[in-house]
């Protein structure tokens, strides 16, 4: 096979943080390479110098064998490089069909011709399996749904070098197996895949090589059928990491949360949440699974006051809650790390610090009379930094959005977790981390758990739900189809209990 790019000591570097430290790798026509690495280890920015959103301080780039120098996006589209970023960049007032043909877009006489680029897109998604809308809004769309725009977005373009960030931390166990599918379809036509991921598991199922990168430094390229997923952990984060949750027999208590009988509409008046009950007491970790898009989103939603429920209760340490606002509901011991930091987790514009605060601003500790105490709101910042062991370049004044992904949730994370609430509700809590991250953050989970606190886990991670949880409850269409304790179940029960049936019926 020829190698296709060439990326020779590339060096990168940002104020205060050498991203990229003389980083040499290739890639070989029809393979897909994964680029494995911690958070902030320097993964995306070495890719984002391929694709042109950096330019590289030092080093050099070879597509096909001929030297380039990739000034922007567009320059890398011409070379046939096309990347799909872990936070998407679509519009979501613009359809499917908008999006994709945004820079690009085909013109009858002097108007832009939608209808042509509308049957293109469809021909590219039949061809691919990817079973999307061209006309469909991406404000209505799944997130699993906008990333097979992404997807589109390149092929589109006829790129053949495709650039993968982290493309399943937003996927359901089903949404991943059809992507691999489509990476191993898009190879097998001759296209060349960089695939950026902390999942040992789909690089073993995948990757042909892997280039491991430590604190962005170059650690070793490996061929993945010789090299098991410890000793890649071990190249990631430079010591053995265990893959197992270790955690006492629970020893639940009172409720802390309870639910009953609740309903909730969605957009256009649509049922989403239908009549669910359940509870999640002291000492213990429920874990709620089911396909993404199955009413998980606003349940979460109405239990912590970001929506209102049409009919039913909620009950926090046996107190009514359905009417309180979402500061009142932290005041009654709730705390949320959101699926979507960016939206609801941080203000990305702020610093760490002002972050750090931004739901305890008002407390005593942090403002004397209206003013904030500069003093104590940095050294609390500092202390959380330090605990969740978040990576910035400048400490507790650097930017939120100067993180990267996996450091903004351990920001996240330790606000919510310091906060020392009685119910903890954690949703992907360990979505886009890496496997050194994952480890701690299960443990730390746990140990809220172990500390008679209530944690309420709702994960597409099938892992992880039997990891951490205690019980498991299941929702399909928006409405419970039962919870069973995760000592009694497996994998397929719980899958075939997603698509609808009752625990009754699979058995």
């Amino acid at each position: 096979m020829g190698v296709v790019v060439e990326m020779d000591n590339i060096r990168k570097e940002f104020p205060g943080v050498v991203a990229c430290d003389n980083i040499s790798l290739e890639l070989r026509q029809g393979e897909i390479h994964a680029i494995l690495g911690e958070n902030g280890a320097g993964k995306s920015t070495l890719m984002s110098v391929l694709f042109g959103l950096y330019q590289p301080d030092s080093g050099s780039i070879r597509v096909r064998g001929r030297e380039v120098h990739i000034a922007n996006p567009n320059a890398a589209n011409r070379l046939g490089i096309g990347m799909v970023h872990q936070h998407f960049k679509l519009v979501s007032c613009f359809t499917v069909t908008e999006n994709i043909i945004l820079g690009l877009e085909p013109t009858r006489g002097m108007f832009i011709d939608t209808k042509l680029a509308a049957e293109q897109i469809k021909q590219l998604s039949d061809r691919y399996g990817l079973k999307v809308d061209p006309h469909a809004l991406i404000a209505d769309i799944s997130v699993g749904m906008q990333q097979r725009v992404e997807i589109l977005k390149m092929l589109y373009r006829n790129a053949d070098i495709l650039i993968f960030d982290e493309p399943t931390a937003v996927l359901t166990p089903q949404e991943v197996h059809e992507l691999t599918k489509i990476m191993a379809n898009l190879t097998a036509e001759g296209k060349s895949i960089f695939l950026i991921t902390h999942k040992l598991r789909e690089i073993k199922a995948i990757a042909q090589r892997c280039t491991v990168i430590r604190r962005g430094q170059w650690v070793g390229t490996v061929a993945v059928a010789d090299a098991s997923e410890e000793t890649l952990a071990a190249m990631m984060v430079g010591r053995a990491v265990s893959f197992g949750v270790k955690k006492a027999q629970t020893k639940p208590g009172e409720k802390v949360l309870e639910i009953e009988n609740l309903h909730v509409r969605g957009r256009g008046g649509v049922a989403r949440v239908k009549g669910i009950s359940f509870s999640v007491k002291r000492g213990e970790i429920l874990g709620l699974a089911g396909v993404d898009g199955n009413g998980q989103k606003e349940l979460v939603e109405t239990l912590v006051g970001l929506r209102r429920a049409d009919e039913g209760r909620i009950l926090i340490n046996n107190k009514e809650a359905g009417g309180l606002s979402v500061r009142e509901r932290i005041a009654a011991g709730l705390a949320f790390i959101p699926d979507d930091r960016h939206k609801y987790g941080l203000i990305l514009d702020f610093s760490l610090e002002e972050n750090m605060i931004l739901k305890s601003y008002h407390k005593q500790r942090f403002a004397t009379q209206g003013l904030l105490n500069f003093t104590a709101i940095r050294a609390y910042a500092q202390k959380v930094i330090s605990d969740f062991d978040v990576r910035s370049g400048r400490g507790a004044g650097a930017l939120a959005r100067t993180l990267s992904g996996g450091n903004q949730q351990k920001a996240i994370l330790g606000r919510e977790i310091d906060a020392d609430p009685d119910l903890l509700i954690a949703v992907q809590p360990t979505r886009g981390l890496d496997v050194g991250a994952i480890e701690y953050v299960h443990r730390r989970l746990v140990e809220q758990r172990d500390s008679g606190k209530a944690v309420l886990l709702v994960s597409l991670e099938l892992d992880e739900i039997f990891a951490l949880s205690d019980r498991i409850a299941v929702i399909s269409n928006g409405e419970l189809v039962g919870i069973v304790n995760t000592d009694e179940t497996d994998e397929n029960e719980i899958g075939l209990m997603m698509t609808g049936l009752r625990r009754e019926a699979v058995r």
